[in-house]
């Protein structure tokens, strides 16, 4: 045997398929390394993936998405029957402008016959118009009990399902989406389904703002909200994204039934004066959270609210034309704002920036966007960031031409906590940036200095920044010290292009983006980020 095992050490598998080495052997060996190969392939054999339980292969599949768990069931009977588990169709869009799953209007019928198998999970669904049917709908609340969030797609709809016989729908829910159309009106649906909602706690309803083209259009109110309100006393999370016949009248009428209100979003919703807040701050004492992005808040209007006896951490004026009176009568009087939006405000001046902070009113602020202020000198945000940069958590100061190497060279070691963090003037803005940016000593000073970043947008171009053929040592370096650092957006260039083969070399695929592609911003940070997605 020692000999044996001496001859074993010499050879190898390799040399055991070379004839003339196997002729050589003695027949003990010859017969040890046949046997030898015969275990090898049984014990390879034992470990396919045919051999894995069901249970097993089911924890794979709920990794792969709904169009993806339909393609694997086509490998085999075995796949086709765990890929029908009721348990990997918790989640499923049926919406295919958004990368749902297309049903054929002419297997409507399987469809629904599938409602009381495949999908008596549901805990998440996204119906498109054709689906939406008195006979789907009285299935998914007879046959899934579990339904909790229902998106219902009217935005493509030319007519309405006839919905005289609608007798069921699904009464567990606590978010209710409606994507609305613009001259579909909701009201002889709604009406059937009223008395069923009273659970719902999240309401979201989309609007055609982005098809408006002319801003004297016509524009029809497609639902009834001073009725709707009526039926949903226990919303905590209100959505009226985009709807452009929304006033101040219907947040009003909403906030009246509304004592659990924690969060309003009415962003894009041009009708919006802001003459309601003031009672509607005054009933919804839990209000924490309010979103007013591209409204038309009016100036006196909004002075006359009684900010400072609010909850409001979270607040987003982007867009509007809040003069800096205005803006100086909101900030100052919010000692609890954490997350502020206030990016393209041609107001927001050095004075405001001046006025908040003498007003210790930034105490509790971690997150502040102010992208696109030109009228934002350098020494105001160097005496921002000196006194209460070691609180900020994400910092946004993108689209401002003066802000250049010197700034943030300086910056950066202020910034100690930072997650989320935006510098840089795109290329097609203007005024054009004439100095150049050694973006080398700024990752590595980013690397030195922000162990927690998460996210970093750089939008300056190629023709800005300078580096040359030892930039991927501090690339690496930024890759050893950020670890948690999940997001990189550059402008399209040769620098992106040398970052990214950076990263896929450290088999970190999605890190690096372009900026064509990809946005970084403040809105992930929100407490209630995950209840306002939609779509």
């Amino acid at each position: 045997m020692t000999a044996i095992y001496d001859m074993t050490r010499r050879v190898t598998m390799h040399d055991v398929n070379n004839d003339a080495a196997y002729d050589d052997m003695d027949a003990d060996v010859q017969d040890f390394f046949t046997d030898s190969n015969q275990q090898y392939y049984h014990e390879r054999n034992q470990y396919t993936i045919e051999k894995l339980p069901d249970k097993v292969l089911r924890d794979i599949f709920q990794y792969l998405s709904p169009k993806q768990i339909n393609q694997v069931g086509l490998v085999c009977k075995r796949w086709r029957v765990i890929s029908q588990n009721p348990g990997l169709w918790k989640f499923v869009s049926f919406r295919p402008n958004y990368g749902g799953i297309q049903v054929n209007p002419q297997c409507i019928d399987f469809f629904i016959q599938l409602i009381g198998t495949r999908f008596s999970e549901l805990r998440i669904v996204e119906l498109a118009t054709d689906l939406i049917t008195p006979n789907v709908l009285y299935e998914l609340a007879n046959k899934a009990p579990k339904l909790q969030y229902l998106t219902l797609d009217f935005s493509t709809a030319m007519q309405l399902h006839d919905f005289t016989d609608l007798q069921s729908f699904p009464s567990r829910l606590k978010s209710l989406t409606l994507c609305l159309s613009e001259n579909i009106f909701l009201e002889g649906f709604l009406r059937k389904v009223y008395t069923f909602i009273s659970s719902v706690e999240t309401l979201h309803i989309i609007g055609t703002y982005e098809k408006v083209e002319d801003e004297e259009e016509e524009v029809y109110e497609t639902v009834n909200v001073f009725k709707l309100k009526q039926f949903l006393p226990n919303l905590r999370v209100v959505n009226l994204w985009g709807v452009p016949f929304i006033t101040d009248e219907h947040v009003d009428a909403i906030s009246s039934n509304c004592a659990h209100l924690e969060c309003l979003c009415v962003n894009y919703c041009p009708k919006v004066t802001g003459s309601c807040l003031k009672l509607v701050l005054q009933r919804c004492r839990k209000l924490k959270t309010l979103f007013l992005a591209h409204t038309k808040l009016d100036n006196n209007i909004v002075k006359m609210v009684d900010w400072e006896k609010t909850r409001i951490e979270e607040l987003d004026i982007k867009g509007t034309e809040l003069n800096s009176e205005a803006l100086i009568s909101i900030l100052t009087r919010l000692p609890h704002l954490r997350w502020l939006d206030a990016s393209w405000l041609e107001n927001m001046t050095d004075q405001v920036l001046e006025a908040w902070q003498n007003s210790n009113a930034m105490g509790s602020l971690q997150f502040l966007n102010m992208d696109t202020c030109d009228s934002l000198n350098e020494q105001a945000l160097v005496d921002m960031i000196k006194r209460h940069g070691h609180q900020f958590h994400g910092l946004c100061l993108g689209g401002q031409h003066k802000l250049l190497e010197y700034f943030w060279m300086n910056m950066i070691p202020q910034l100690r906590n930072i997650r989320v963090m935006v510098m840089g003037i795109a290329e097609d803005c203007c005024p054009k940036v004439v100095a150049k940016i050694h973006v080398d000593q700024f990752i590595d000073c980013i690397a030195q200095n922000c162990p927690r970043l998460t996210r970093l947008e750089v939008r300056w171009d190629d023709e800005t920044l300078r580096f040359s053929d030892k930039s991927s040592k501090f690339i690496d370096v930024l890759r050893m010290k950020c670890l948690m650092l999940h997001s990189i957006v550059l402008s399209d260039g040769q620098y992106y292009e040398l970052v990214r083969s950076n990263f896929e070399r450290a088999d970190r695929m999605s890190v690096v983006r372009t900026t064509e592609m990809c946005r970084t911003g403040l809105l992930h940070c929100s407490r209630y980020f995950n209840q306002l997605l939609f779509n």
